[in-house]
């Protein structure tokens, strides 16, 4: 896994850019909130990367911020929204906005975005309800969690485990355990499910 880059900024044709790492040139798709705080071509960017391997393609995509890509991972772990999609969302208004939205479930703001319709809005503010508050960084958006407790349910969902499933396993274990005791303790629990 790609997980960030970081070199000199070679090309920029909107939303797609290059990235020369040593001499090899990264191709990425990054959102317009990024896009918009590039350096100059030719000057060192660090980004942080999504990779996706699929059938026909490597793809990898670029963010400004940790928070931009843990929110698109969250996007396209959704039926039905893929990476243009959450690209797409990601360039139509901030991370910020984004939780605004789907803490005042305000479907019309989502719709305003260029390829989400109504249906869509709806998916995503149901999804999305629980789901944005485990963003490391990120206000919550529902109830509160230690940022240890995101980290141990993000390696936890990494894992194969269901959002549901890790919830449930760290809430029955101390909140001040180091992130690594908690791992291995919820694992523990869900291992006798």
């Amino acid at each position: 896994m790609i997980s960030r880059l970081t070199g000199k900024l070679v090309e920029k044709q909107p939303p797609a850019i290059v990235v020369d790492v040593n001499g090899v040139g990264y191709e990425l798709d990054v959102p317009m909130s990024t896009f918009y705080l590039l350096p100059a071509t030719g000057a060192e960017v660090r980004l942080f990367t999504h990779l996706v391997v699929r059938e026909d393609a490597h793809l990898l995509y670029g963010f400004g911020t940790d928070g931009e890509r843990q929110v698109f991972r969250q996007l396209i772990r959704i039926t039905g929204i893929g990476a243009r999609i959450a690209l797409s969302l990601l360039s139509g208004m901030s991370v910020d906005e984004l939780y605004a939205a789907v803490s005042q479930q305000d479907g019309v703001r989502l719709t305003r975005v260029p390829g989400i319709g109504k249906k869509t809005a709806e998916r995503l503010l149901l999804e999305l309800k629980d789901k944005l508050s485990l963003v490391p960084g990120a206000a919550p958006v529902t109830g509160t969690a230690m940022p240890s407790s995101n980290d141990a349910l993000n390696a936890l969902i990494a894992l194969g485990y269901s959002d549901k499933e890790a919830r449930v396993a760290l809430a029955k274990l101390d909140a001040d355990l180091p992130i690594q005791d908690a791992i291995r303790q919820a694992l523990r629990l869900l291992s006798k499910v």
